[in-house]
C-alpha cells in the first residue's frame, strides 16, 4: 500500500507518518523541498524520500514519477514564508498544488487527500459553528486565505473533469503539537516575542475582540483523520477541529493572565506596522482572517470518517507552548530548531529579517 505524503517534513506531515507508520504494509513515500538527512531517526526513516519543489518548471514529471503506484496522495505542501515575498508563496501554494493535482492525474493514482484550512472559508459567524456547505471563497484581505480558496477552485474543476478520482479535502483549525513549537514560533510571532514567559505557563496580557474566537486540533488528531480520509472511501469536504472554542478569556485564565479589550483597527495598525518594521513575520491579512474566519462543526467527520479528537484544544495550546519555551523541534529542515534560521533571534545577528529570505 504506497502512499505519497507531499510536504512530509512539516507540522501535519511529521504527525502523519507518525500515524501511517503503524498501519501493517504501508509503504511511506515523502516528498519535500529539503530532506532529512540520512540520520534524521524517527519519524523520518524507513521513509522513500524524493526532493521536489512544487513549484518548480519540472515538478509535473518529478511528482508524476514518485506518484506511480500509489494508493493515494496527500498533499499537504503550503508555504506561510517568507511573507515579504507574495509572489514566491503563490508561486508554491498556489502553482505548486496544481502540479500535485496534474501530476496526480497523469499517474493514474485513485486518491487526492489535500490540506485545505478553516481559512479557505468566507468570513463567518463566530457564535454557532457552520458546515463544510460555507463559501470556500476565503477572506479577501488575506493572500493566505485566497490562495486556499483558490486551491478549492482547482479542486472543483478537477473534479467536474475526473469524477474517477477520489479528492477528500480537510479543512482543519489551527494545528499545534509540541514538536511544532519552534517552526510556528519562527513563521508568526517572530525573533522578539517574550516567549520565556510561556516557560512559567504564563501570558501577562491577552487581546481581547469580539472576534476573536478560534479553533484548535492537535497534529496528532489531524493526522488521524488525514489517515482514516486514505484508507476509506470518503469524498469531499471535512471540517476538522476540537473543543473547546479558544476564546481570550479562556486563554487568560489557562495563563494567568488579564484581557486587554484591542479594536480591530488597533489590531491592524499594530500588525501593519510592526510587519512593514521587520520586527515580526505575519501581515494584517492574518489579523483579518483570525477575525473573520467561521468556526465550524466536525460533525461529519465523526459520522462519516468515525474521527474523534483524543485531546482537546486548550491541552493542544499548552503542549505548543511548551515547545516554544523549550524551543523544541525535530530533526526536518522545516522544523529544526537550529538558532541561525530566520525568525529566531540569534538569525538577527547575520540580518536574517522575520519574513525573510527564502528558504524561511
Amino acid at each position: 500500500m504506497r502512499i505519497v505524503i507531499v510536504g512530509a517534513t512539516g507540522n501535519v506531515g511529521t504527525a502523519l507518518l507518525r500515524r501511517l507508520r503503524r498501519e501493517s504494509g504501508a509503504e511511506l513515500v515523502g516528498v519535500a523541498r529539503r530532506l532529512p538527512g540520512p540520520d534524521a531517526g524517527e519519524p523520518y526513516d524507513g521513509v522513500e524520500w524524493h526532493s521536489c519543489d512544487v513549484g518548480a518548471a519540472a515538478a509535473v514529471e518529478k511528482l508524476a514519477a514518485a506518484f506511480a503506484g500509489a494508493r493515494a496522495v496527500v498533499h499537504l505542501a503550503w508555504q506561510i514564508q517568507p511573507s515579504h515575498d507574495q509572489r514566491t508563496l503563490h508561486r508554491t501554494n498556489v502553482g505548486g498544488s496544481r502540479a500535485v493535482i496534474e501530476a496526480a492525474v497523469r499517474a493514474g493514482v485513485p486518491a487526492l487527500v489535500y490540506a485545505s484550512s478553516v481559512g479557505t472559508y468566507a468570513p463567518g459567524p463566530k457564535d454557532r459553528p457552520v458546515s463544510e456547505n460555507w463559501p470556500a471563497t476565503g477572506v479577501e484581505t488575506s493572500s493566505y486565505s485566497r490562495d486556499k480558496a483558490e486551491v478549492e477552485a482547482l479542486l472543483d474543476g478537477v473534479q467536474r473533469e475526473r469524477p474517477e478520482l477520489r479528492v477528500v479535502r480537510l479543512r482543519p483549525g489551527l494545528t499545534f503539537q509540541r514538536d511544532a513549537g519552534t517552526e510556528i514560533r519562527r513563521y508568526f510571532l517572530g525573533p522578539l516575542a517574550p516567549v520565556r514567559l510561556l516557560r512559567y505557563g504564563r501570558i501577562p496580557l491577552v487581546p481581547t475582540n469580539r472576534r476573536l474566537r478560534m479553533q484548535a486540533v492537535h497534529a496528532d488528531d489531524v493526522a488521524d483523520a488525514y489517515a482514516r480520509a486514505v484508507l476509506g472511501d470518503a469524498r469531499g469536504a471535512f471540517n476538522v477541529a476540537a473543543d473547546p472554542v479558544l476564546t481570550p478569556e479562556l486563554v487568560a485564565r489557562h495563563f494567568h493572565g488579564w484581557t486587554v479589550p484591542v479594536a480591530t483597527p488597533v489590531l491592524r495598525a499594530a500588525a501593519a506596522l510592526t510587519w512593514r518594521a521587520r520586527l515580526q513575520p505575519v501581515d494584517t491579512g492574518w489579523v483579518d482572517l483570525a477575525l473573520n474566519a467561521p468556526l465550524m462543526s466536525s460533525e461529519r467527520a465523526e459520522t462519516e470518517l468515525g474521527w474523534t479528537p483524543r485531546i482537546d484544544s486548550v491541552t493542544a495550546l499548552k503542549e505548543l507552548f511548551e515547545g516554544m519555551s523549550s524551543r523544541t523541534g525535530t530533526t526536518s529542515p522545516p522544523m529544526s530548531p537550529d538558532p541561525l534560521l530566520p525568525g529566531r533571534p540569534t538569525a538577527l545577528l547575520k540580518a536574517r529579517l522575520p519574513g525573510h529570505p527564502n528558504p524561511y
